[in-house]
Formats: structure tokens, sequence, C-alpha cells
């Protein structure tokens, strides 16, 4: 069924009938992001979603290991759905992919935590944030902490976090770092976020992205 880009309550609610299992996005990190809200919003997240990215250009894909074309359509067909972090943030929203924030004529400047951990604290060209795939589940079933779930990296060049954990020392006047956890906090001079690939409607001084008490289930096996 064909519905419009980054489709909303009208295009979506209907689809959720109390027998479906599964549902195939193709499309953008923007539209797999529109769907996630309506399942989350009509408490549905028992619905699996496949995901079929538009071209190579997605961050969802890259950071959940998702293949591109045939190989893409195959795995929706007949791969397996697993829990997967669900990250909202504060403008009731959630990230599939690659959030950032950047100032709206040059550097941003502000701080940011993750956690405890501080990761910006000053001027940098780009602070990306992307949910952050659990671990596979340890040999025997052995209990461990609930993971943390989102990553979060300053840079000059907005390269995605790579899971290091790489902090600003508390006692430094500036510095830009890199931290796993489960909340991304930021205090801002107005600056402009984007969140899978759509721009936030207005300047921004504080933003927040967390893991859900709930995780979604993507079909990534």
């Amino acid at each position: 069924m064909a519905v419009p880009a980054q489709p909303g309550k009208a295009d979506v609610d209907p689809l959720l009938t109390g027998s479906l299992r599964r549902l195939v996005v193709a499309g953008t990190d923007a539209d797999l992001a529109a769907v996630l809200v309506r399942l989350l919003r009509r408490d549905r997240l028992d619905v699996e979603l496949a995901y079929i990215p538009a071209d190579h250009r997605s961050a969802a894909a890259r950071i959940w290991g998702l293949p591109h074309g045939a190989a893409a359509v195959e795995l929706a067909r007949e791969g397996a759905a697993r829990p997967a972090p669900l990250v909202r943030d504060d403008g009731g929203g959630v990230l599939v992919g690659r959030g950032e924030v950047r100032g709206p004529a040059g550097p941003m400047h502000g701080e940011a935590y993750c956690d405890g951990s501080l990761a910006l604290r000053g001027a940098t060209r780009r602070l990306v944030v992307t949910p952050w795939p659990d671990a596979e589940p340890s040999p025997g079933g052995i209990d461990r902490p609930t993971p943390p779930g989102v990553a979060v990296r300053a840079s000059r060049w907005g390269a995605l976090p790579d899971g290091r954990h790489d902090p600003v020392p508390p006692s430094a006047a500036a510095g830009r770092g890199s931290a796993v956890g489960r909340a991304v906090q930021l205090g801002c001079l107005p600056a402009t976020v984007i969140h899978d690939g759509v721009q936030h409607p207005r300047p921004i001084t504080r933003w927040a992205w967390y893991r859900h008490t709930a995780d979604w289930l993507l079909v990534r096996g």
C-alpha cells in the first residue's frame, strides 16, 4: 500500500489492525521514524518493522546493519525481528538513525551530557546522536544491567558515534568528546536540530534524546 512520505496518523493508524504482525517501510529514515511514532502512540510496539532504505545514504541502515536493494527486500520478507532501543526526543518524535545539532551559521556553542559524562563544553561544528544497538545476549542467559541505547559524539566533521567512551574532563574549560548512555541532554545558544534528515521548525536552546522504557521490533536478522 502506497502512503505519503513521512506518513501521519490518517495514513498509518488504519493499518494497525489487531492481526497485523509486520509492516514494511520502503523509503527514507524519516519515513521509518514517522511509522514508528504511530506504533508508539497507538501502543502497538508489538508490530514488527522491516525497512527497505531508499538509497545508500541511510544512517539507520548503517547503524542497524541493514542491507540495501534486493537484499533488503529479502530481509523484509524472511528476516527475524529483534528488540531495538527506542530513542525518543524532546519534540515528541523518535530517532531511528542520525540526530544532529548545528549552529545557525557556523559552530554551535553549548554543553552536552550523556548520563553523567560530559560530551561537549564550548563550541563544535556538529553534535551527533544515534541509537546504539544492544549487545547480543551473553551465552547462558546471564543477567546484566539494562544496556544504554544512545550514543553521542561532538566533532568537527559530524562523524557518527562509534561507541567509544571518551568524555571531556569535568574540569576542562572546553572540549569535544563522545559517550554511550541512556540519555543525552544539551543546553546551548540557539541552534538547529535535524533528526533523521528533518529539520526541527524552530531554533532550540535545550534538547534531549533518551531511551524509552520499551523497545521496538526491527527486522534485522
